[in-house]
């Protein structure tokens, strides 16, 4: 059903308290929708540093339930007596024609996954898990949501930014809050209920072991699953669940601040324990001996399987089993990018071995980042899993993959796409680490490490002086969410799990095109932790960084949502992927 035919929903702010709902249940345009029928409301407050405090909700009895929040909840919640002294809350409740019981529980459920990723939401309550099945009016839902998030606007654009905006924040995109796929839900309570048995049972060493390539939810699963194991450790509806001690790690210093974050937003504490943190830190502060419960790890392919740095032991994943009775590890070994994390064919294999045997082995297929048609997604793929560029085609979908003859020409493009924040938005340049870069100190002729390429000169790696506009919010922001990063590249340590509107890969010299197929030399590679030798479990020493550099090219490749710009150095490889996007054109001019 088109848009024109769906009634504008009913949109009304009041102050939080009981004469303002009084006043506002009087008048008689608005009565039917508001008190007669399912609502959802939110009730906030604004600090003075700008800060808000959000409380999401729906009821078929929007009287009845304020009364509750204004008498009963502040006896036991000290959030609901904050409110409820304070003078400057605000309550907004939301009516519509079409709404019932379900579609105002799947709104309310989009309510939170938005105001979890708006930066100025501090605090996020609801503490419920709402997602619905299919029902009457989930067709539309999307249609009124956008119609009500326009008219919040009108009330609040602080509060409510344009739906672009929210939607290119990493915390959105790793929020809980997300409407699953079948894939994802099937997933999800075959985890649940595989937890669940291990827990009652006091099963110990069971690892679920979640294996998807790039863009397949993974994250979005995984944080979901965190997320409703928090709910279940304080709901006597779960008494296995209850006072349970869970866990979620990641080896990853962008993805870490996403879930810190996200964690502090919805109040979510760990009884004195740090939830949320990297693999060495839990290790060091845990013991086998005392096993917590469930430790949920995001990016397991990241985990080392070597001694460095403050970590002593020789597999991170082995020391967290013996930490918890139930692991829960999402691995794609085509994300592998250090010899550091590096695993033999047969190691890989031992671990699906493990998980299989215990019936918890889980591989997710289907394709949720790209916005493309099968064809264009395989011809991504084919590059660094065959090692071959395949004829293109126009995509059915409208995916946007071009290639460029000119990095500066790439550049500008990046610049005008992620300028229309309302029609494209969060755009960026990545690269290959082809190029010097050290976290420490500058080259002596430059005050930064720059990516040079034809008349391409670019900083890269989170180097310039963060926008003042967003010096405060610096440690929330990824790479990509920073304003002054479109005048960066980045590279496979800024942009690992996180995605892009539009991407445009710069491709290094160390990815050469020969006799028809794409090779990858390590002579040319500045990324030191692929290139140098690894010890393998017979005690020799090896060069694995032919697989290595190939996942590297597979990580930037797969970052672009709506489209991929790609600008190779070795002129070989760019006239061979730009012969192929000309033949594309002439195809298509000549269908026309």
């Amino acid at each position: 059903m088109s848009e024109d035919h769906i009634d504008a929903p009913i949109v009304k702010r009041i102050g939080y308290n009981a004469v303002d709902l009084w006043e506002l249940s009087k008048k008689p345009d608005d009565h039917e929708l508001l008190f007669d029928y399912p609502t959802v409301y939110l009730i906030y407050n604004r600090d003075k540093k700008g800060k808000y405090d959000v409380y999401v909700g729906e009821t078929n009895d929007i009287k009845q339930r304020t009364r509750q929040h204004l008498i009963e909840d502040p006896k036991t919640r000290e959030d609901w007596d904050e409110l409820r002294i304070s003078e400057d809350a605000s309550m907004i409740i939301i009516g519509h024609n079409r709404f019932n019981k379900s579609l105002t529980l799947d709104i309310e459920n989009k309510m939170m996954l938005y105001m979890s990723g708006i930066t100025d939401v501090d605090r996020l309550n609801n503490r419920r898990e709402n997602e619905q099945n299919k029902y009457f009016t989930d067709d539309i839902r999307d249609v009124i949501f956008s119609k009500i998030w326009r008219e919040l606007r009108t009330v609040d654009n602080d509060l409510f930014p344009l739906e672009r905006i929210i939607q290119d924040s990493a915390i959105f995109k790793a929020s809980p809050f997300h409407k699953l796929t079948d894939e994802q839900n099937d997933a999800k309570n075959l985890i649940l209920e595989r937890v669940s048995e291990a827990l009652i049972g006091n099963q110990t060493g069971q690892l679920i072991l979640v294996e998807g390539e790039a863009g397949s939810g993974k994250t979005v699963l995984l944080s979901t699953i965190f997320y409703l194991m928090t709910q279940y450790s304080h709901n006597d509806e779960f008494p296995e669940f209850k006072n349970t001690r869970n866990f979620l790690l990641v080896n990853h210093d962008e993805q870490l601040k996403v879930y810190e974050d996200t964690i502090e937003k919805l109040g979510i504490r760990g009884d004195g324990e740090k939830i949320v943190s990297k693999p060495t830190t839990f290790i060091n502060n845990h013991e086998p001996e005392d096993k917590v419960d469930v430790v949920l790890v995001d990016e397991a392919h990241l985990l080392w399987t070597q001694g460095k740095q403050s970590y002593r032991g020789k597999n991170q994943l082995r020391d967290i089993m013996a930490r918890a009775k139930v692991t829960i590890a999402i691995f794609d070994p085509k994300q592998v990018l250090k010899t550091e994390e590096y695993l033999e064919a047969e190691q890989i294999l031992a671990l699906e071995n493990h998980a299989y045997k215990q019936n918890n082995l889980i591989k997710l297929k289907n394709q949720l980042r790209i916005n493309a048609d099968d064809q264009t997604v395989d011809w991504i793929r084919a590059i660094t899993d065959e090692r071959v560029i395949k004829p293109m085609h126009k995509d059915s979908k409208g995916y946007d993959l071009r290639i460029f003859d000119d990095p500066v020409k790439m550049y500008h493009e990046i610049q005008k796409l992620n300028g229309d924040r309302e029609k494209a938005g969060l755009s960026r340049l990545l690269a290959t680490f082809d190029w010097p870069y050290k976290q420490k100190g500058h080259p002596d002729d430059s005050p930064y490490w720059m990516v040079n390429t034809g008349d391409l000169s670019l900083p890269w790696n989170l180097q310039l002086p963060v926008d003042e506009s967003q010096s405060h919010l610096r440690k929330h922001l990824s790479w990509a969410e920073q304003s002054q990063t479109v005048d960066e590249v980045g590279s496979t340590y800024t942009i690992q799990g996180f995605d892009l509107n539009y991407a445009g890969v710069i491709i290094g010299p160390s990815v050469k095109y020969v006799d028809g197929k794409i090779v990858f030399d390590p002579e040319l590679s500045e990324n030191k932790n692929a290139v140098r030798n690894r010890t393998l479990s017979n005690g020799k020493k090896a060069q694995v960084s032919d697989e290595l550099l190939a996942n590297e090219l597979n990580v930037l490749l797969t970052r672009g949502v709506n489209g991929l710009f790609i600008y190779a150095v070795d002129s070989d490889l760019n006239s061979r992927l730009h012969g192929e996007m000309m033949t594309k054109i002439r195809m298509v001019r000549n269908n026309e």
